[in-house]
């Protein structure tokens, strides 16, 4: 994976506005489980090409720092050359001295061959850490927008347990709800009501059979009278009559 393509994949999921999508999606619980998976991904991904990038800056800084070390050696080696090409003319010898000088002028070469190498390197060396760098930063956000959607996930499962109690809970209050003619208790309410309710017509027509008993032995009271003073009449019992 390249460092545009690396850079292209963070700057997309760390813009994602997460909770627009879960909005927008008309299953929330699955965008969000998808999501998750994505993030987890493609953090794996970057993290093992950051670690590759990381791995080939290290590895340009160990040579530079290598390429510093070898040209102050030469440096040291040309003044050492250089001093005893002054020692040796000092003392009469010309021939050593040029030898010297000549050794001094090559390590000086190699000196100044290294120091234009680091030059040339050092602005690709500043770069690669700076990249290095934003790709940390990019993976940090990545991981903390993760974090934000496991929460995300966590709370949204919560909330959908919470709902399929709340509808549990609602559903059994309905069931039992007297209001209810539809429900059990409503039925058997409306079957006790019926039974009193024959009750009561069964005991107002009692009632009524015997105030009607009552009235027939009124009636037969008030003809043995009659038919009594009927025959005191006849048999001439006037005074049995009049009383």
């Amino acid at each position: 994976m390249s460092k545009q393509s690396i850079f292209g994949r963070i700057s997309t999921l760390i813009r994602a506005n997460v909770n627009a999508l879960i909005d927008q999606a008309e299953d929330p619980q699955k965008m969000l489980d998808q999501l998750v998976r994505d993030y987890t991904n493609n953090i794996a991904e970057a993290e093992s090409a950051i670690a590759e990038t990381i791995g080939q800056l290290r590895l340009l800084e160990r040579d530079t720092a290598e390429d510093r070390q070898a040209a102050a050696e030469w440096g040291n080696k040309a003044i050492a050359a250089s001093r005893k090409g002054d020692e040796l003319r000092a003392a009469g010898d010309i021939a050593g001295a040029d030898k010297f000088d000549n050794l001094a002028k090559v390590a000086i070469q190699r000196q100044v061959q290294t120091e234009n190498e680091i030059k040339a390197v050092e602005p690709q060396l500043v770069q690669q850490q700076q990249v290095v760098e934003k790709l940390k930063g990019g993976l940090d956000g990545m991981k903390q927008k993760l974090t934000q959607l496991k929460a995300k996930q966590s709370e949204l499962l919560s909330r959908a347990k919470l709902a399929d109690a709340q509808n549990k809970v609602h559903d059994a209050v309905k069931s039992i709800d007297v209001m209810d003619p539809t429900s059990e208790l409503g039925r058997f309410e409306e079957k006790v009501r019926r039974q009193e309710a024959l009750a009561a017509g069964k005991a107002e027509l009692a009632a009524s059979s015997l105030d009607a008993q009552f009235e027939s032995l009124e009636d037969i009271g008030e003809l043995t009278e009659v038919e009594a003073r009927l025959a005191a009449l006849k048999s001439g019992n006037a005074g049995a009559l009049e009383a």
